[in-house]
């Protein structure tokens, strides 16, 4: 078991981080809300679990101890794979999916791609008593803005992943108007993925 990985990151791609951990690169599946706070060149510690397959092995990596402990206990439900669980939490904080399925609520569920209404009934009866109750508040959105605005952080997501400053404007010039779509406190993790997808359209 590979608890975490610690080291500078080597390479940041839309969906995995390249940690260099004594002089091997470790590739680590990554949400992009935790893609969205490494920088290439700098340290970074993630937390991991590592998923055993028959044709392979999967480093999946998260901001803190908490994440991989309910990414692990999200995969107890049947149905649920290492890659549904993860889109869980790229939708929503441990301690939102704790309040989702203590509270019973299938909507917060079914915003996650792959969740349908019958599915969400299901994960709520099987993990009522698995998850527990939620540990604090369960907070702003995933990648929602807190010291710096939402511009700042996409704008900074972009060029930690490698992206010219002249891209990452463009690329948050494009999403501008879903940002505004979402409210006061659009969630980064969401716009991540369509400016990456406007870059890639754009090249």
């Amino acid at each position: 078991m590979i608890a975490f990985v610690s080291g500078p990151v080597a390479a940041l791609a839309p969906t995995t981080a390249v940690i260099e951990v004594g002089g091997i690169g470790m590739a680590v599946q990554c949400t992009p809300d935790t893609l969205s706070a490494l920088r290439i060149g700098q340290d970074a510690r993630l937390a991991t679990s590592l998923v055993v397959r028959e044709d392979s092995l999967t480093l999946y990596g998260f901001a803190d101890d908490d994440e991989r402990q309910v990414f692990e206990l999200l995969q107890t439900a049947s149905g649920v794979g290492p890659r549904l669980a993860q889109a869980m939490l790229a939708v929503h904080r441990p301690d939102a999916l704790r309040l989702a399925v203590a509270t019973g609520d299938e909507k917060a569920l079914t915003a996650v791609p792959g969740i349908g209404r019958k599915g969400a009934q299901k994960l709520l009866l099987e993990l009522k008593d698995r998850l527990g109750e939620p540990l604090g508040t369960a907070g702003p959105a995933i990648g929602a803005a807190v010291s710096q605005s939402w511009r700042d952080q996409l704008h900074a997501a972009l060029l930690g992943l490698g992206y010219a400053t002249r891209e990452a404007d463009e690329a948050v010039a494009a999403v501008t108007g879903q940002a505004e779509a979402m409210g006061a406190d659009p969630a980064v993790g969401p716009l991540l993925k369509a400016a990456l997808q406007s870059l890639n359209r754009a090249r």
